[in-house]
């Protein structure tokens, strides 16, 4: 199992849009964030976790044509305004494309894109989304991989991570968060990879931080961290230095396999 960090930036991206902090000015490649979206794929099947406003440009600097489906974490703009460009992968497909997601997104994206789930939305060469709404904690499969939604706390969408399974191996992906639930804890334990959100330096009313991050870390003991959705408050090289051994800054283009 392979997951190619697409980008690892938060709703703005980094650069910041007028903004001339040490970051937004750094030439360094790791602190240039797109917003936030992995690939994870096997040898036979390819998944995309949001359809990120980014979309467009990380296809294209990654060469990306064809995808299996696209899994939603939830329904802010950041993860799904790129919905348009998913055309690309329906234009040599006979079916639709599968779309993953729990009810609440999924109810968004049929009122945002409500064109597009349409009866009358037949053209062969348009995006033709096929829905699948999960419950948001019966594990699944698409194509060899097995999927567990895990319910996480952020801002007030219903919000999942996920779990991915493949001979042996796994790897958590939980973009946004400000806490997980009890509940979810077991289910993000001992993962041999596990990526997480961690905005900044500084305590969010929807985010974690990356202090906050690090402690979550440090309970789920995965094999291998990594710091996600971050924003112009996170310098690669100065985050890196004061990480726990076992912890990483993902970045825009990173591959991860497992």
């Amino acid at each position: 199992m392979k997951i190619l960090f697409l980008g690892t930036g938060t709703s703005t991206g980094v650069p910041v849009i007028g903004c001339d902090c040490e970051t937004c000015r750094s030439e360094h490649p790791r602190n240039k964030r797109l917003r936030s979206s992995v690939l994870v794929q096997t040898q036979d099947t390819i998944i995309l976790v949001d359809s990120c406003t980014d979309l467009r440009q990380q296809a294209l600097r990654h060469e990306l044509s064809s995808i299996d489906a696209v899994l939603y974490t939830h329904p802010h703009l950041d993860h799904v305004a790129g919905f348009d460009e998913l055309r690309a992968f329906c234009w040599h497909r006979r079916d639709g494309l599968p779309l993953y997601a729990g009810p609440e997104c999924m109810e968004n994206l049929k009122r945002m894109y409500g064109w597009a789930f349409a009866s009358s939305n037949t053209y062969q060469g348009y995006i033709r989304p096929e829905p699948h709404t999960h419950d948001g904690s019966t594990p699944f499969m698409i194509g060899d991989i097995e999927i567990t939604p895990v319910l996480i706390e952020h801002a007030s969408v219903q919000t999942h991570g996920y779990v991915f399974r493949h001979e042996g191996k796994s790897f958590g992906y939980a973009p946004d968060v400000k806490n997980i639930p009890k509940d979810s804890m077991p289910l993000l334990a001992n993962l041999d990879a596990f990526a997480m959100d961690g905005l900044g330096a500084d305590s969010h009313p929807s985010h974690l931080s990356v202090a906050e991050n690090v402690e979550l870390m440090r309970q789920l003991r995965p094999k291998q961290g990594l710091i996600t959705h971050s924003g112009h408050r996170v310098e690669y090289v100065a985050c890196s230095e004061i990480l726990p051994d076992f912890m990483s800054i993902a970045y825009d283009g990173m591959l991860l396999e497992l």
